[in-house]
């Protein structure tokens, strides 16, 4: 066992014993039952010494008879059932049958091998009229759907491998305790019980959560401040078709027939539909508890990093698609994949369990998650402390449920473990080699499978290399990532080309930290002769944050013939101290030798560059947050279009 899954038990286990019906001395022997991680382990003597994959219930925990869920807290094994029958030898009502289990294909669920029968030990939890975990015949046992162990999919009891039970069966007695430790979190209705609200619909999480409940059978609704403003038309259309009800932000989309409001961090108590959804007591959702809602009830892999996230999400999720596995996806980028289809191309809800999340570090939510994959992309200055972030990746590694998926970095070391690393080095198990960058694709091959990707910049073969790693831990072959990775258009404002005119070529991005503008530039380099790099930064808070990286980042990245015009902080409102400048942050680049100007206004600046713009540039809009700054970049394409000095 390894020492963090030991820590992990035992950590469960301090917990268990403030729970009413533990023990009051530590017993010799007992099993922990960590739904959370899909795991069982065996203590002895107060050391773990043994530990099995296993599943619980699909639809979660809970005692309640009738609700198909596996019951929290502590039980007694009441009996041992099947000491010398064969593998896989199957029972119904705890009696042998005669038939055996032979690894053969079928759908209905078998109790196979041996069976551990369990007692209640908490009253009105497990134990009692309508909760009794005896009378609702909640067992340890082995089953026939073997592959499907390590994630939540059975009726109530705990499944295990034929091999496991077998082995687990031998090793405890009747009478010792098992603790079915189950997440600490908060209880969300389910999306499938009632309209779910959602203030900041148009929030590219928010909607993407939306669609996906929508997609998966159940009823949305929403509002923002931008569809009230008569902003966003295009996507409100698109959510309306696919049936999620628009209202005015204005508390009027909150009724009583709302099973629960859905808010994100951007949303203030202020806002009415808070207020009026506390003033109904109706249940009100973080964002990241409906996501990891989601994210626990499939088998998921979520991707976190503080870089690339977006682009790993749809690149994974493109590559299962091309492999027939159909999975879904939930990601803050659009996929032009799905947005061919009607779609606002952040969501999409597969036949499958398998669900690809983009997973945020940004507002600490990323400790919610327990997916059965992790993906760990990189660790850079961004809107936290990296000591601050590396503690929620180490909290995601010991949630993942399945496997690890890891980047190369040296940073990232200590996250490694048994983890599949990804990258360029020799420490990679998915290394990228024989690497040919040129200013639109990139060749590359890893073992001895070639592969071309048809979007610029070594950070996209990073890219590329991590969802490979990802999956690969699903079992897809090498060879058959090919092609799909082949067809991948890339996301929405990254690196996503305007148009061209008169030899200027214009580029909108994501970019918004240190890391992901140097990439951006370093990419635009190896098609222009010049960049005419423009930044607006978004929020008062996160560009303090970052305002000496913007400095380092824009002076040692531009060269003498780039420019650099940056546009006002961008402000949505709120309660933001605004003790600061654009214009502050563009004095110190320039006084480093920079070419950098501040651009008083849109205007100003569409007029500026295409005034300045010649043949041979290219124009690099940066920044997050404003879904308006795509329209700049297309202002300014059609500002070069017409400006009618000859190109210099």
């Amino acid at each position: 066992m390894d020492k963090l899954s030991s820590a992990r038990a035992l950590e469960l286990l301090r917990e268990g014993l403030t729970r009413p019906g533990a023990p009051g001395v530590l017993p010799e022997r007992l099993l922990v039952v960590d739904v959370e991680r899909q795991v069982a382990t065996l203590i002895e003597g107060g050391t773990p010494v043994a530990i099995w994959p296993v599943s619980t219930a699909r639809r979660g925990i809970g005692g309640e008879e009738g609700s198909l869920r596996t019951p929290p807290g502590w039980h007694s094994i009441r009996r041992k059932i099947g000491a010398e029958a064969p593998q896989g030898a199957v029972f119904v009502s705890r009696q042998r049958t005669g038939e055996r289990w032979c690894g053969e294909t079928r759908h209905d669920d078998l109790i196979l091998t041996r069976i551990l029968t369990l007692d209640g030990l908490e009253d009105g939890i497990n134990r009692g009229p309508g909760c009794d975990s005896r009378s609702r015949y909640i067992y340890l046992h082995g089953t026939n759907h073997e592959d499907l162990i390590g994630r939540t999919a059975s009726h109530g009891c705990v499944r295990l491998t034929s091999r496991d039970v077998t082995e687990l069966f031998e090793r405890v007695r009747e009478g010792d305790l098992v603790l079915i430790a189950a997440p600490d979190e908060r209880i969300i209705p389910d999306p499938n019980s009632g309209r779910f609200h959602y203030a900041g619909l148009a929030g590219s999480g928010m909607s993407a959560l939306a669609q996906f409940q929508a997609m998966t059978g159940g009823t949305a609704s929403g509002s923002d401040r931008a569809f009230d403003r008569g902003e966003r038309s295009g996507l409100r259309a698109e959510l309306e078709t696919l049936g999620i009800t628009v209202f005015a932000q204005d508390g009027s989309g909150v009724g009583t027939d709302c099973a629960a409001l859905v808010v994100s961090t951007a949303v203030e108590d202020h806002v009415p539909d808070v207020a009026r959804a506390r003033e109904l007591e109706i249940p009100i959702v973080h964002r990241s508890e409906l996501l990891a809602h989601f994210v626990g009830t499939h088998r998921s892999i979520a991707i976190t990093g503080t870089s690339g996230k977006s682009t790993v999400t749809a690149m994974t999720y493109e590559i299962l698609r091309g492999a027939g596995l159909d999975p879904s996806v939930i990601t803050g980028g659009d996929l032009p994949l799905l947005q061919a289809q009607g779609l606002p191309g952040n969501a999409f809800a597969g036949s499958s369990d398998l669900l690809v999340v983009e997973a945020d570090e940004s507002d600490g939510t990323l400790v919610r998650y327990a997916p059965a994959i992790g993906v760990i992309l990189n660790l850079q200055r961004d809107h936290r402390e990296p000591a601050e972030v590396a503690a929620m990746f180490a909290t995601l590694r010991a949630r993942a449920r399945e496997a690890l998926v890891v980047g190369d970095a040296d940073n990232l070391d200590r996250f490694a473990g048994t983890a599949i690393r990804f990258g360029f080095s020799d420490k990679a198990d998915i290394r990228g080699e024989d690497v040919e960058l040129d200013a639109a694709a990139s060749h590359f091959r890893v073992d001895d499978v070639s592969f071309f990707l048809p979007v610029p910049g070594v950070h996209n073969v990073a890219n590329a290399l991590a969802a490979i790693a990802g999956a690969r831990v699903l079992g897809v072959e090498l060879a058959d990532m090919v092609e799909p990775l082949a067809a991948f258009k890339g996301i929405g404002r990254r690196f996503q080309t305007i148009g061209n005119s008169r030899g200027i070529e214009v580029v909108d991005d994501f970019a918004h930290n240190a890391e992901k503008i140097a990439a951006a530039i370093r990419t635009a380099r190896l098609r222009a002769k010049r960049v005419l790099a423009v930044y607006q930064p978004h929020g008062y808070g996160p560009t303090r944050f970052l305002r000496p990286d913007f400095v380092r980042t824009f002076a040692g990245e531009l060269e003498p013939h780039d420019r650099l015009f940056m546009l006002e902080v961008f402000y949505a409102g709120g309660t933001a101290t605004r003790d600061f400048s654009s214009a502050d942050i563009v004095a110190e680049i320039a006084a480093k030798g920079t070419h950098a100007e501040f651009a008083p206004s849109r205007q100003w600046l569409i007029a500026r560059i295409a005034d300045e713009a010649q043949a041979g540039d290219l124009v690099l809009v940066m920044g997050a947050r404003d879904p308006s700054l795509t329209e700049l970049a297309r202002s300014i394409l059609a500002a070069v279009e017409s400006a009618t000095a000859p190109v210099k």
